[in-house]
């Protein structure tokens, strides 16, 4: 069987999207639907609210056929985000982690007041580390059921024994509708809608197990989610049955729609299927990346269709330039470019994958040259914090790194393989202060070895001491700048600069 046509000539997105793992463009009919549900709310009428709420009993429908339960186990959710925190809220007891999670799968952990977290092993989460690590405290494990930096995917079937008679929480975004897993084996599964199931944003659902049915209870649970939600008798009612006791209000029935429509497009091309396409897809893109010399870092023996690779010692943002400049829409990080395609991915998209490659390769002839440090600033003062930033000196520092005596390493390097011996790199300096400041940045944060997500404030400390050493802050700005990548304020900055300038 393959993927009917009737499937592919929905979407029309362009033929260098590639970034599927961060959002999926929605399908012709999602976008219709919407509109048309919109068009109906705008000639609203007697029936017209009591009709757009059918939507939600048709996307719950939709989930229940997917994930193998039954509709009363199902509740819509506006994103990944919201069914975790509800979960977190009401679970009580030790759950197990990893902070190599996306955040949407921290924070809620970390939040809440009844659980307590126990960190795993910053790594893919194995049914060997949760073995090691459950307690007789435990009663949960959380985890993503494909992970979001290199897709490498869960054994969820594995975890199930592993973890016995405790719950199993899944965030299922970046998996959900494309790969075939056994999502029953779940007492929580929560998806969010905009990524591989194409719904747009503001889509997404929980599915409750039995076992978590029994054993939680929501805190976040509104007035739609008790019995008798349109019976207004100035009195609290009880938590309805079912998984409708986690609804905290009416959602948009026009997403609900959206969400049902590209369930049921799902459905159509079959989850089999779609993922085959999909890993085909990627294994082309992989040999495109593997012969222009790159270096796949994400998990291939199962592959969920994310491809996160490396181009040697070339720094990602050079990589991405490339990328662009041929078209192609990627998700940049600093440790590694990461490509995801669809079923419906072109397959012009290798051929500008292949130019996009070629093109850096050639690049190469040239190296970017920046000092380990470009001049020694002045300690700031201690009662006036600008001091820290003193007055602009941009073309000063590009000359200094010009005149640096220790150059770094170089940014990239270049073997002429036609003539069959390597070619010296031709040296050159970055040409205007922008450039200096990214290309400085980028290595500080490289050098720590940890995304800047994941990174404590030691590391941040750490990245700030090496920039100071490399003479970013002579640069106009740069301490605003560099707050707004590590994601801490102007001021935080300052004191990590204060300390590593205090006299020994």
């Amino acid at each position: 069987m393959r993927i009917p046509s009737s499937y592919l000539v929905q979407f029309q997105e362009p033929e260098g999207y590639l970034d599927f793992a961060r959002f999926g463009p929605p399908s012709h009919a999602v976008v219709e639907e919407s509109t048309r549900l919109l068009e109906r709310s705008m000639r609203a009428g007697s029936s017209t609210v009591d009709g757009l709420m059918r939507e939600e009993v048709r996307a719950k429908a939709a989930v229940a056929r997917l994930c193998g339960v039954g509709a009363a186990h199902v509740v819509l959710s506006p994103n990944t985000s919201t069914g975790l925190f509800q979960v977190a809220l009401a679970l009580e007891g030790e759950v197990l982690v990893s902070p190599a999670e996306f955040p949407a799968n921290t924070y809620p952990w970390a939040r809440a007041r009844g659980a307590e977290v126990q960190w795993l092993p910053a790594s893919p989460v194995t049914p060997a580390s949760v073995r090691a690590a459950l307690t007789p405290a435990t009663t949960a494990l959380s985890v993503s059921a494909v992970d979001f930096r290199t897709g490498y995917r869960a054994d969820l079937a594995a975890l199930r024994e592993v973890v016995g008679d405790r719950l199993l929480i899944v965030d299922g975004i970046q998996g959900f509708g494309v790969v075939d897993e056994p999502w029953s084996v779940a007492d929580v599964l929560v998806v969010g809608g905009q990524k591989w199931l194409r719904a747009g944003w503001s889509t997404g659902f929980m599915v409750l197990s039995d076992r978590a049915l029994d054993r939680l209870t929501p805190v976040l649970s509104g007035w739609t989610g008790a019995e008798d939600a349109g019976l207004f008798n100035n009195t609290l009612h009880p938590l309805a049955a079912g998984a409708a006791a986690w609804s905290i209000t009416n959602l948009s029935p026009i997403t609900a729609g959206a969400l049902a429509t590209a369930l049921e497009l799902a459905e159509l091309a079959t989850i089999p299927q779609l993922n085959k396409r999909i890993v085909q897809q990627s294994n082309n893109l992989a040999e495109v990346i593997e012969r222009a010399g790159g270096h796949i870092v994400s998990e291939r023996p199962q592959s969920s269709g994310i491809l996160a690779f490396t181009m040697g010692d070339k720094p990602t943002t050079l990589v991405g330039e490339a990328l662009v400049r041929e078209g192609i829409t990627a998700t940049i990080r600093p440790e590694h470019i990461r490509l995801s395609p669809h079923a419906s991915t072109s397959p012009e998209a290798a051929a500008r994958l292949t130019a996009a490659l070629s093109a850096l390769r050639a690049s190469a002839r040239t190296q970017i040259v920046v000092p380990r440090r470009v001049a020694e600033p002045a300690a700031p003062a201690a009662t006036n914090p600008a001091a820290t930033n003193p007055a602009p000196v941009e073309a000063a520092a590009v000359e200094a790194a010009a005149a640096s005596p220790a150059p770094a390493e170089a940014a990239a390097r270049h073997v002429n393989s036609d003539a069959g011996s390597p070619k010296p790199p031709v040296e050159t300096f970055p040409s205007d202060v922008d450039t200096l400041q990214r290309i400085l940045i980028e290595r500080a944060v490289s050098s720590v070895g940890i995304p800047v997500e994941l990174m404590k404030k030691s590391h941040k400390s750490q990245v700030v001491q090496m920039l100071d050493d490399a003479g970013l802050f002579l640069i106009r700005d740069s301490v605003d700048h560099l707050a707004g990548v590590l994601g801490v304020t102007r001021y935080t900055i300052y004191n990590y600069l204060k300390e590593h300038r205090k006299p020994e």
